[in-house]
């Protein structure tokens, strides 16, 4: 695992550490409000340290008592993420990008025991890619398949000139993984933990994010 192109918000002290440490909390995960709402806090955290790499131009503005010279974005990002568990953190981002175009992928895991790792992507809605500043937000990043799996089918609409992959939390075994396929990327974390499990499930991660943020699957 590389860390010159990765970066973790709770490395340095801040309201991040509150918001994971909620999304954490067994007695905190029951109000599923506060749980898509945190997910949306760490999205619109990881969009403003984001925000910092692009490319931005001086632009003069008017203001009722003169002109004045800001920097101001050159272009907008194109922000991606998977069904169903990154919508919240997806939108936090939206809330920062706000005249951003988006991407959606439909990708899960197929939860098999005595199986190897099968990842099933049943839908893509994308936006053009080409040459386009992309960043693809995903609330776990375990194993790194479901990403790649989203990314890969991404590349059929585009590639993009810069890429930036967003999660809450993730697995050294993931991270890993995801350098290994796309190293120019940079990667924005939340946090990272310690491991994964024998069912490549993050330690001490924080359950399934879909079903606390919307309810469990049946």
């Amino acid at each position: 695992m590389q860390r010159t192109n990765l970066r973790i918000l709770t490395e340095t002290p801040s309201l991040a550490n509150h918001f994971v440490a909620e999304l954490r909390d067994v007695s905190v995960q029951r109000d599923s409000l506060r749980f898509r709402r945190n997910l949306e806090r760490l999205g619109e955290l990881l969009a403003y340290e984001i925000s910092k790499t692009l490319p931005y131009t001086q632009q003069t503005i008017t203001t009722p008592l003169a002109e004045t010279k800001t920097m101001l974005l050159t272009e907008q990002p194109v922000l991606a993420t998977i069904l169903r568990a990154g919508l919240p953190l997806y939108q936090g981002m939206l809330n920062y990008f706000d005249k951003a175009y988006s991407t959606f992928v439909g990708a899960y895991r197929v939860e098999e025991e005595h199986t190897e790792l099968v990842i099933n992507m049943e839908y893509l809605a994308s936006t053009d890619l080409h040459d386009k500043i992309l960043i693809l937000a995903d609330p776990m990043l375990a194993t790194g398949r479901s990403l790649m799996k989203a990314y890969e089918g991404m590349l059929r609409h585009g590639k993009p000139k810069q890429v930036h992959f967003a999660a809450v939390i993730a697995s050294p075994e993931g991270i890993a993984y995801v350098q290994q396929q796309v190293p120019e990327a940079l990667i924005w974390l939340g946090a990272l933990d310690e491991r994964l499990n024998e069912r490549a499930y993050i330690v001490p991660g924080l359950g399934d994010a879909g079903d606390l943020a919307f309810g469990p699957k049946i």
